[in-house]
Order: C-alpha cells, then sequence, then structure tokens
C-alpha cells in the first residue's frame, strides 16, 4: 500500500473529463484498457490511497485479505486488480454498504478468466482508456468539436492547420501509448515488438488464461488481423491468409479463442456495425470492422514505417484489398480519436456497410436517442463530389435522424460544402 504521488507534470487525457464528472456520483470506477494506456497514472491524480497489485508484497498481502483493499484514506486505487479477481467482489462488497461517490478506482489490462462472482452491476462502472488521440498529443490545437456536431444544427466549421500527409504517417508509427512517445526509430521499434511479444509469451496465458502450444501460429494471425486492418474481410479469410503455405490451419473454435482473449486484452477493438432501428435500410452487413487498439501495432506487425506509408504501398498481400496500406492505417488512427472523443459524448461508434459493398459508412456516430453523426475517413487533401455520395444516400434514407455528416481528411482547411458536409482534418478534431 502506499500514497499517490504529489505531481504537477500530469497531462489530462480526454477521459478525464468523464471520470471526474462519473466520481461526483458513482462510488467505484473500474479504468480498462490496454497495457501502457495510462490507466494507472491518470488513477493515480485522483488517489490518496493506492493498493498495486503487480507488487509481490502487496499481492501476498492482499491475497490472504482481499478486503484490505477498502481499508485507507480515499479515493483508494487498486491497480491491476484482475490479478486478484477476488478484490473487485471486496469492493462491490463495500460499495453496498456505502454508496458515497469517488471512494474507489479499479485499473485493469484485462477482463480476467476467472470473472468475479458478481459483475458489480449498479455499482462498480467501467470506463474504456485508449491510447492517445492527436488532440492529447498536440499535433495541432482543435478548432471542431465531435460533441457539438453531436447536438445538431449543423454549426459553422473553420479553422487551418499546416499538419500534413506526412505528419499524419508518422503519427501512424509513433504510437499513441504514453511511455512510448518521442522514442526515436529504433528503440520505438524494439519497445513495439517487446509489447507484442509479451501479449503473445505472457498476457495471453496469464491474463487471458489461454495457453499458446503454438505462438508463432498466434504470431502470424496477428499480422493476417493487421493487414484487414479497417475492413469488414471475415475470420475465416484472416485464418486462411495466417495459415497459408502451412499445412495444419487452427481450427474455428480456436480462432474464436484468439479473439476473445485478444478482446479481452483489449489488443483488439473491432468496431461493430451499425444497426439502424427507424430507417427503411435494409440489407446491411452484421460483421464487425477489424481494428487493433493502436495502429502502431498493425504497422509494426506488417514491418511498415512512415516510408512505406508515404510511397503509397498497396496493403501487403497477406489479405488482398483496395487501396493503400496508409489509406488503411489513417482510417484507424481517426477511428482511434472518433472513439474516445464519442466516448466523452455518451456515443456509441459503429460503421456502416451494405451486403453487396455498393454503400459504405467508414463511421456512424450515434446518440442514445439513436440519431447520427456519419464520418466519412479520406487520405488526401481534396474532398470531390464522389468522397460524400454514400453520406448524401445515407441522408436520403434516414433524414432528420442524420444530425451532421463529415468527412475526415488531411487537408489543410475545416469548412462546409455547399451540399452542407463537413470538411476537417483530422488534425483539427476535437471532442
Amino acid at each position: 500500500m502506499g500514497s499517490a504521488p504529489d505531481s504537477t507534470d500530469y497531462h489530462r487525457r480526454v477521459v478525464d473529463d468523464e471520470l471526474d464528472e462519473l466520481m461526483t456520483g458513482v462510488a467505484a470506477l473500474a479504468i480498462e484498457g490496454p497495457r501502457g494506456v495510462g490507466k494507472t497514472r491518470t488513477g493515480l491524480e485522483r488517489a490518496r490511497t493506492v493498493y498495486r497489485l503487480d507488487d509481490p508484497t502487496t499481492r501476498a498481502l492482499v491475497s490472504a485479505d482481499p478486503s484490505r483493499v477498502t481499508t485507507g484514506r480515499r479515493p483508494i486505487l487498486i491497480d491491476e486488480w484482475q490479478v486478484l479477481p477476488e478484490t473487485w467482489d471486496a469492493v462491490r462488497t463495500a460499495v453496498d454498504s456505502d454508496r458515497t461517490p469517488g471512494q474507489f478506482l479499479l485499473t485493469g489490462s484485462a477482463v480476467p478468466v476467472n470473472a468475479p462472482t458478481h459483475p458489480g452491476a449498479a455499482r462498480i462502472v467501467a470506463v474504456r482508456m485508449r491510447p492517445m488521440t492527436l488532440a492529447e498529443r498536440g499535433l495541432d490545437a482543435p478548432t471542431v468539436s465531435l460533441s457539438q456536431l453531436l447536438e445538431g444544427g449543423r454549426p459553422a466549421i473553420g479553422g487551418s492547420t499546416s499538419i500534413g500527409l506526412e505528419d499524419y504517417a508518422r503519427e501512424v508509427i509513433a504510437s499513441g501509448l504514453p511511455g512510448l512517445r518521442g522514442l526515436p526509430g529504433r528503440a520505438l521499434r524494439a519497445q513495439l515488438d517487446g509489447y507484442i511479444e509479451r501479449v503473445i509469451d505472457r498476457d495471453f496465458e496469464e491474463l487471458g488464461g489461454l495457453s499458446i502450444r503454438n505462438p508463432s501460429a498466434l504470431r502470424r494471425w496477428l499480422r493476417s488481423y493487421a493487414s484487414a486492418l479497417s475492413s469488414t474481410v471475415s475470420y475465416e479469410k484472416i485464418r486462411d491468409a495466417a495459415t497459408a503455405g502451412h499445412e495444419e490451419k487452427p481450427a474455428k473454435t480456436t480462432v474464436l479463442r484468439y479473439l476473445d482473449v485478444l478482446e479481452r486484452l483489449w489488443l483488439i477493438e473491432p468496431i461493430p456495425a451499425w444497426a439502424p432501428t427507424r430507417s427503411s435500410l435494409r440489407r446491411l452487413i452484421q460483421g464487425p470492422k477489424h481494428q487493433l487498439v493502436d495502429p502502431s501495432l498493425a504497422a509494426r506487425l506488417l514491418g511498415a514505417g512512415v516510408d512505406t506509408l508515404l510511397e503509397g504501398t498497396p496493403a501487403r498481400p497477406v489479405i488482398p484489398r483496395d487501396g493503400t496500406l496508409f489509406g488503411a492505417m489513417y482510417e484507424s488512427l481517426v477511428a482511434l480519436d472518433v472513439r474516445a472523443y464519442a466516448q466523452g459524448a455518451e456515443a456509441a461508434t459503429g460503421h456502416l456497410r451494405t451486403r453487396n459493398g455498393d454503400r459504405e459508412v467508414d463511421l456512424i456516430v450515434e446518440r442514445p436517442d439513436r440519431r447520427v453523426l456519419a464520418i466519412e475517413v479520406k487520405l488526401g487533401r481534396t474532398v470531390r463530389d464522389d468522397d460524400v455520395r454514400h453520406l448524401i444516400w445515407l441522408q436520403e434514407h434516414i433524414g432528420a435522424d442524420l444530425l451532421d455528416a463529415m468527412v475526415v481528411s488531411t487537408g489543410p482547411e475545416a469548412y462546409r460544402r455547399a451540399d452542407g458536409i463537413a470538411v476537417v482534418p483530422a488534425a483539427l478534431l476535437g471532442p
């Protein structure tokens, strides 16, 4: 057990506003997300007492008496709670007795396979934390607010940026994991390799609870998944691409276990298909759009660097697809930002694609009342009529349920087109 540091150099994250608001009304919060995303640092900003369960001495003490984590000055931070899932039940029991807001923070890098005996519903609220957005990285000062666009009314759009294609390529490679920011090329590559190896060699079994007989097969599968980034390719095709040239293919049940564990480790975060309920839209695919939690991991799995992206090289032929590798990576970078900002606005993020593939909208941000903001992502400076045709088609089908429509580009200016569609450089989009 320890006390939180009195730090003055903390860099606020998008999720901080959400946490601050929740702590005024909720007794216990669980901050969830992958390793290295900044959960512990964010928790330490609020905690007066800290239990670090990755410390062997602390873990031994708490293992003997899990209720120990409910003692001390509050808020109490229980870091890496999934190492001892009993601590979740101890917090839940404490909250049953005292609902005073802002008592507990739990941080974890996985959903444990041996889940707590009680899920904590109505007692412990989960908050997702993701890698740093472009706004958090300080790429430029945002001039367009996603939450404002979700309010409707088509607000005025403006702002300019000097951020260009090469800058976005560097941000794809640089990673949004705070501890990796600013590392030079070789050091960054070594750290990303180590991150991936740790997931495969340690976390998959220790945190995910699934023993891997063939780690190289899991690595091939991850590489294949990375090559399917920002697409809706079937898991069968991902599996087939991962096993090309190998006689033995993992069973479908094995692949499903891969997916389950990788999602519980928050290494992959597929974007679900949007399911409209009040429109004439029919025959939409139900499959997710594939995303890793940070596009830098996908780039590293595929051996891509800044030069590779800028050369306009087509996506690696692990899985044949349309478009360039940079296009897929840029969409993944934008999706990371949109999901973080949408969460802060209490909105959900999905995607739309018709079954025959003739209509597609990259991102659909949906408010609780089911009205939406539609977003297309374009790797290019200029937005033409052809780039907005799917947004106009969606407007024709759902009418007033479409609050606003936007193309996120790599251009220098934010503005509204004559047809009302917003054009926003990624660097100028904020919460």
